[in-house]
């Protein structure tokens, strides 16, 4: 069903514009539907006929530069270069910082069918028996992007420039310094995340930053794509493969440690059958620390709610989360201590 609004019509006109700028040709563009990606980001599914071919696309749009977390062109430049590496995402189309179009700056991507709404994706992998699979395409997919030289990156990407985990310590310190309301519980992660630094240097790679279940396109045949590339960055490649291991991602199936779907040994098969070299420690260090970001991330957007800057119901409601990660930042250290011989 086609969207129809006033709103649909200017960004229908406006996509069809750029598609001819693009192409050279006339296109006619229907708008199919609009999938809210949070305050930063809109993704309008619609279709585009030249006159030979109708064409399934997404446009990504940023109505508000302002909220960019980075450069704006960062994204599709990056998922280019994500493609030719072996790492499966949308295929770019065209992308513009040119507002005159829709209103802000967006890019044209290849439009993929599946599941990307976390209880759907869990009910397609439990209808599938996609578990085993999704784990190992899952492993292909960290590894491929891995591999990628850094100096192949596009220019506007962060580059490490000190160690990755003294960079995300100092990051995390800053914000628990800037809470309303103190946590023990994070303030004792912190001090154990100090004090338990992997003693192997980490491999400074491109990392994604939020590959998760909702961050992931899941067809029937498993994993389709990887999507949100807006934090890509550089830094210690067990960060992301610990990501998608933070209980929140899991929606449920607490029993499976990877996105709900599978264990931590198949990723890390996976991952090294396909190039890549895991290291648990570093692994767990990055799950733990994950879980605090996350959890800091979550107070964060509660107290922006109470002092009044951002007033949003769902910021609210994001405050009654944090005791979880709390809860689930104790277990992993936990787990830790007890691997270690500690036993309280």
């Amino acid at each position: 069903m086609s969207v129809v609004t006033p709103w649909a019509q200017e960004t229908s006109d406006g996509l069809a514009r750029y598609l001819r700028d693009l192409w050279g040709t006339d296109v006619k563009v229907t708008l199919d539907s609009v999938a809210s990606t949070g305050a930063r980001r809109r993704n309008v599914l619609f279709s585009a006929d030249d006159g030979t071919t109708v064409h399934g696309l997404v446009a990504t749009i940023v109505p508000n530069p302002a909220l960019q977390i980075q450069d704006f062109m960062l994204e599709p430049n990056m998922l280019r270069v994500a493609e030719a590496g072996g790492v499966p995402v949308p295929h770019i189309v065209g992308a513009t910082t040119d507002e005159s179009y829709v209103g802000g700056p967006f890019f044209v991507s290849g439009r993929i069918d599946g599941e990307t709404v976390p209880r759907r994706v869990l009910r397609t992998i439990a209808a599938h028996d996609l578990g085993p699979r999704l784990a190992e395409q899952s492993g292909r997919a960290f590894a491929a992007l891995h591999a990628i030289p850094v100096a192949t990156a596009p220019d506007a990407i962060e580059v490490v420039t000190e160690d990755p985990q003294e960079r995300a310590l100092a990051r995390l310190d800053e914000s628990i310094g800037l809470l309303l309301q103190p946590s023990p519980v994070f303030s004792l992660a912190m001090r154990w995340l100090e004090l338990n630094r992997p003693k192997v240097p980490a491999p400074i790679t491109i990392v994604h930053g939020d590959i998760r279940v909702g961050n992931i396109i899941v067809s029937e045949d498993g994993l389709a794509a990887v999507l949100d590339w807006e934090g890509v960055r550089t830094g210690d490649p067990m960060e992301d493969t610990a990501w998608i291991c933070v209980r929140m991602w899991r929606f449920g199936n607490d029993t499976l440690e990877v996105g709900g779907f599978a264990q931590p040994p198949e990723l890390a098969a996976a991952y090294t059958a396909a190039g890549g070299t895991w290291d648990d420690e570093r692994f767990r260090w990055w799950q733990i620390l994950g879980t605090l970001r996350w959890g800091i991330g979550l107070a964060g957007q509660a107290f922006a709610h109470l002092d009044g800057s951002v007033p949003n119901v769902i910021m609210a409601a994001s405050g009654r989360r944090i005791a979880e990660q709390e809860y689930d930042v104790l277990t992993l250290i936990r787990r830790q201590l007890r691997a270690a011989g500690v036993h309280s």
